[in-house]
């Protein structure tokens, strides 16, 4: 008879209380093939999820969640968390709808402290519950895991710089894996990779004050004595005290997969009381050597086989690709070209761009708002600064857009990726704002390309015939075209008009593919329907406000936020010129959208093609101006 595994009798993270080192290493092994297998099948973040299973073992040996606070930043590492916390069972649903978030999420668990799906933001969360708990006089701790390449993200020295001016039980467990999603770049990397070299300091520490404990009286006052003078040691070895000077307590570096040193590392940080930083040294995939040995392709994977580590889907089919591709190819002929990412090279395919000019491409890190300013800043110098970023994080540099490129129109581009609908990530990853908070900066101007050829299009006028700060968004995936409304050479809109047609459907990016195939079939039906493609969305191309006017009902059907974007404007305009037809608009409600494949989603919100048909072909028009919620 097959023995239980000791994975099944794990419910909840107490149930780790009784058991042995060899049983937690056990465990850690079951939970790696279990990990490996579950998303093999579903998709999700393997590499990061891999390297931290001992650690997050510890972390609930040590302390006791909900009570106790585990914040983990980015929230992509937390699976084995979900896993001890009683949600194993679900994990056939991860990041399907109506299933198991593949980050942190308060409403799904009380064992998740605080939602995650960006970076940097976890220490200033985690700090914001500590000084809660001092203010009832509780005395609960807090716990915050954060990733090395999260450092390259000034909220985290805003949040240490005020941390660290308190007594408050705030324990900051730096995760140092030399990765984010591409490679760590930068000051603090060399520095902690200085730090990790220097394990002698550690390893004196302990085997000295093992030593002295052996001598009960003359040894405790030789300690307390060494106690005052451990920061000169400390800057001896390090030649820095940075955590020290902020005002945290520092441990480490102690092996991430050794549960003999974690264990008793948190049980000291839990012990001290007050801010302590905790740095922990592990290894992206470990345990499965495909992700070990590419921890950059394996951090988000799709369904893959477990024996070959071959996945399913090959990226190279992709928005992603075409434009990365050509701004290389465009880079070639024009040495102004700059290209910029915040650590995300790969997924934006910008390393075609790395690989021929090294000299001209910046990886900044996770530092959206630095790469936007650090763009500007270029610009002001002649340069052509590009920043390609997806648009979920591109929120982050709101401010910078607007103080440091749109009052002065610097000329800077950025080439906004995964907008609209991206799917299993769910809200905090869905990239459905840009539109709106675009729409509201004056001298920007913004392009929505359908095909791979218009994203050509685009980027090419993006970079040499728009003045000001110039945008272009396309969505996540592969270019899923089968109408003939597509540019052969840049246009601002595409109009096929229909003789004595009284309907009109305005739309624009991936989802006119849906709204073609509505309208065509109608026609095909016998009704007399005009379909009009916009590829510059902002500011609205005027002759449209002209062509649209020729109609009595107009449908706009937008893959956004409807308020404050690019439908709710036109319909503004449309009536302040005096229109008195009705318009439909058909957009995404106010609110965050939830996980779900981008079929499903688009459906959801009557975006897809038969809702769509549905919608058109519909005789109840009751008002003059209607709007999906």
């Amino acid at each position: 008879m097959e023995t239980q595994k000791l994975l099944d009798t794990i419910q909840s993270p107490r149930d780790l209380d009784d058991l042995t080192l060899p049983q937690l290493r056990q465990l850690a092994q079951e939970i790696r093939e279990f990990l490996v297998d579950s998303i093999s099948k579903t998709g999700g973040h393997l590499a990061s999820n891999l390297g931290v299973v001992e650690l997050t073992l510890a972390i609930h040996k040590v302390f006791h969640s909900p009570q106790d606070k585990i914040l983990w930043d980015v929230g992509h590492q937390s699976y084995t968390h979900k896993i001890l916390t009683g949600r194993k069972k679900d994990f056939a649903t991860l990041r399907q709808e109506g299933g198991l978030s593949g980050f942190p999420k308060p409403e799904e668990s009380p064992h998740d402290a605080f939602i995650a799906g960006h970076s940097s933001n976890s220490i200033s969360a985690g700090y914001g519950i500590a000084k809660a708990f001092s203010l009832r006089g509780s005395e609960r701790h807090v716990v915050t895991v954060i990733g090395d390449g999260s450092f390259t993200g000034g909220m985290v020295y805003e949040a240490f710089n005020n941390a660290g001016r308190n007594k408050d039980n705030l324990i900051v467990i730096l995760n140092h894996n030399d990765m984010s999603i591409s490679k760590n770049v930068g000051s603090f990397a060399k520095y902690l990779s200085t730090m990790r070299s220097k394990q002698s300091y550690l390893s004196f520490k302990k085997g000295l004050e093992n030593l002295l404990n052996h001598f009960p009286f003359f040894g405790k006052l030789i300690l307390k004595g060494l106690t005052k003078s451990k920061s000169l040691l400390k800057h001896w070895i390090y030649n820095t005290t940075f955590f020290e000077e902020m005002g945290f307590e520092y441990l480490g570096p102690v092996d991430g997969h050794n549960l003999k040193e974690l264990i008793p590392a948190l049980t000291t940080a839990k012990n001290i009381g007050g801010p302590v930083v905790v740095h922990v040294d592990t290894r992206k995939g470990k345990g499965y050597s495909f992700a070990e040995e590419n921890p950059g392709a394996y951090h988000g994977v799709s369904c893959f086989d477990v024996e070959t580590g071959n996945p399913d889907i090959a990226p190279q089919d992709s928005y992603s690709t075409v434009f990365g591709k050509e701004l290389a190819h465009l880079g070639q002929n024009d040495p102004k070209i700059c290209a910029i990412t915040a650590a995300m090279k790969y997924g934006t395919g910008l390393q075609y761009f790395k690989e021929r000019f090294r000299e001209r491409f910046f990886d900044v890190g996770i530092a959206e708002q630095h790469a936007v300013t650090f763009a500007a800043g270029l610009a002001s110098e002649r340069y052509q600064p590009v920043f390609a970023v997806y648009s979920s994080f591109f929120q982050r540099g709101y401010d910078q857009i607007i103080h440091d490129c749109a009052i002065e129109s610097t000329h800077v581009v950025f080439a906004i990726d995964r907008a609209g609908i991206v799917g299993d990530d769910g809200e905090t990853h869905q990239g459905v704002f840009d539109t709106v908070f675009l729409n509201s900066i004056p001298n920007v101007t913004v392009y929505a390309p359908e095909s791979y050829q218009e994203l050509k299009f685009c980027l090419s006028q993006a970079i040499y015939r728009t003045p000001g700060v110039a945008a272009l968004r396309y969505p996540r995936g592969a270019e899923q075209i089968s109408h003939h409304l597509v540019c052969e050479e840049y246009r601002d809109y595409l109009y096929d008009g229909v003789v004595g047609a009284e309907k009109i459907v305005i739309t624009f990016g991936r989802i006119t593919e849906n709204a073609a195939g509505a309208v065509y079939h109608l026609r095909e039906q016998g009704e007399k329907i005009s379909l009009l493609k916009l590829i510059r969305i902002i500011p609205l191309p005027e002759k449209i406000l002209e062509i649209a006017s020729r109609y009595q009902t107009i449908y706009f059907f937008e893959e956004g936020i409807k308020q404050g974007g690019i439908a709710q404007g036109f319909l503004s305009a449309m009536y302040e010129n005096g229109y008195e037809g009705k318009i439909k608009i058909v957009a995404l409600p106010k609110e965050f959208i939830k996980q779900g494949s981008i079929p499903s989603v688009l459906k959801r919100y009557g975006l897809d093609r038969e809702s769509m048909e549905k919608t058109i072909s519909s005789a109840t028009e009751k008002t003059n101006v209607e709007g999906e919620e």
